[in-house]
C-alpha cells in the first residue's frame, strides 16, 4: 500500500471541518485570536477544508483592482499564518464552479420566510440600504452549499454564524428527507474556544474593522509602531488596577488579549503588574502582540512577493476541490432527477 493511500484512510478516519473567511482586505487581531489561530491548531486532528470565501464578498460593492488584491493577500495571509497545504485543503472559492451551482439548486430547497428571519440579512440591509441586492439575501444558501458540498462533519461559527449554520442543518434534512441520505448534516465544532477580542475604545462591542474608530482595532499587518499606539490609547477605567473584574471591561479585554498571546492566566497577569500602573500594562500588551504577530507579517511579506508560490498553492487547492465537490454536486443533481452529462 502506497503512503499516499495510507494518508488518505488516516485522513478520511478524521472528522471533517469547513471554514472560510472573507477577503476584507483586512484581518484583524480579533479575527485571529477568535478563529484563524485555532483552524491552524485544528489541522492535526481534523481532516480541514478552509477556503478564501470570495463569492461571498460581492453582496457588497468591490472596486475590482483592490478587490483582486484583496483575494491574493488574504490567501497568502492565510498561509502566513499558518495554514499548511500539506495538511489541508486550501483554497479559493470562486475557483470552484461547483459552489455556485449548487448554491442554485439549494436556494430551491430553502424558504423565503427562513431567509427573511436571518438577523444577518437584516443588519447589512440596513448599512447598504442602497444596495439591497438578491445575493445579500440568498446569502446563508451559498453558505450552506460551501459546507455541505464537502459533507463536512463540523463547522466553527462564531455567534453572529450560528443562526446560519442551524439554516444549513435545516437544507440538508430538507435535502434528505426527499431524496434520501445525500448530505452530512454538520454540528457546531465546539472546541478550545478562541479569545473573544473587543474594541480598544468601547469595549463591550467586538473588534471589528468597520468600526469608524480606526484605534479601536487591531491589523494582523499593522505596524509595529501603529500597534503599539493603538494600545496605549486603549480605554480603561479610573482604579488603576490590573486584574479581572466587574465594570473593567477595558482591562479585562486586555488580560484577556494578553493571556492569549502569552498562555499566562489572568491571575498571573494580575499578580505580574500587581502595584504597577495601566501605563506599564498597556505597553506590555502592545509588545506581547505585536511579538505574536512579527513571524507572521514577515512570512506575508515572503509569500505576497512570490506570485508563482501563491498560483501554484491555490490551484493545487482548487483542483483537489472541485474532485471532491463534484461528486457530491452530481449526487444531488441525480437524486432530484437530472441528466447525466
Amino acid at each position: 500500500m502506497s503512503e499516499e493511500i495510507k494518508k488518505t484512510q488516516v485522513s478520511e478516519r478524521k472528522k471533517r471541518i469547513f471554514s472560510a473567511i472573507q477577503p476584507s482586505g483586512t484581518i484583524t487581531l480579533g479575527n485571529y485570536l477568535g478563529a484563524l489561530r485555532n483552524w491552524v491548531k485544528l489541522q492535526d486532528d481534523y481532516d480541514c477544508i478552509f477556503a478564501v470565501a470570495d463569492l461571498h464578498a460581492i453582496t457588497v460593492r468591490q472596486e475590482p483592482k483592490v478587490f483582486k488584491q484583496n483575494i491574493l493577500e488574504a490567501y497568502a495571509l492565510l498561509l502566513a499564518c499558518g495554514i499548511d497545504t500539506d495538511k489541508s485543503m486550501f483554497f479559493i472559492q470562486s475557483h470552484v464552479h461547483t459552489h455556485a451551482e449548487l448554491a442554485w439548486l439549494l436556494n430551491c430547497y430553502t424558504q423565503f420566510g427562513e431567509l427573511s428571519r436571518m438577523t444577518q440579512f437584516k443588519d447589512k440591509s440596513q448599512k447598504h440600504a442602497d444596495n439591497v441586492n438578491a445575493g445579500l439575501f440568498t446569502y446563508p444558501s451559498l453558505m450552506a452549499a460551501d459546507i455541505l458540498l464537502y459533507q463536512a462533519d463540523l463547522v466553527p461559527v462564531g455567534e453572529d454564524q450560528r443562526q446560519h449554520l442551524e439554516l444549513s442543518r435545516n437544507i440538508a434534512e430538507r435535502f434528505n428527507g426527499i431524496y434520501g441520505k445525500t448530505f452530512t448534516v454538520p454540528d457546531a465544532y465546539i472546541g478550545t474556544v478562541g479569545a473573544r477580542v473587543m474594541s480598544l475604545q468601547n469595549p463591550i462591542k467586538k473588534m471589528s474593522k468597520s468600526d469608524e474608530n480606526v484605534n479601536a482595532w487591531v491589523a494582523v499587518l499593522d505596524k509595529p509602531e501603529t500597534i503599539m499606539k493603538k494600545f496605549k490609547r486603549a480605554v480603561t477605567d479610573s482604579d488603576a488596577k490590573v486584574c479581572v473584574g466587574e465594570g473593567k471591561d477595558g482591562i479585562n479585554n486586555l488580560i484577556g488579549i494578553m493571556s492569549a498571546v502569552t498562555g499566562k492566566t489572568s491571575d498571573e497577569i494580575a499578580e505580574e503588574f500587581d502595584g504597577k500602573g495601566y501605563g506599564d500594562f498597556k505597553t506590555a500588551v502592545g509588545e506581547a502582540v505585536i511579538e505574536e504577530l512579527r513571524p507572521i507579517q514577515e512570512r506575508f511579506e515572503k509569500y505576497v512577493k512570490d506570485k508563482a508560490y501563491l498560483e501554484e498553492q491555490y490551484r493545487k487547492g482548487a483542483e483537489f476541490a472541485l474532485k471532491i465537490s463534484q461528486r457530491t454536486l452530481d449526487k444531488a443533481m441525480k437524486k432530484i432527477g437530472y441528466l447525466p452529462k
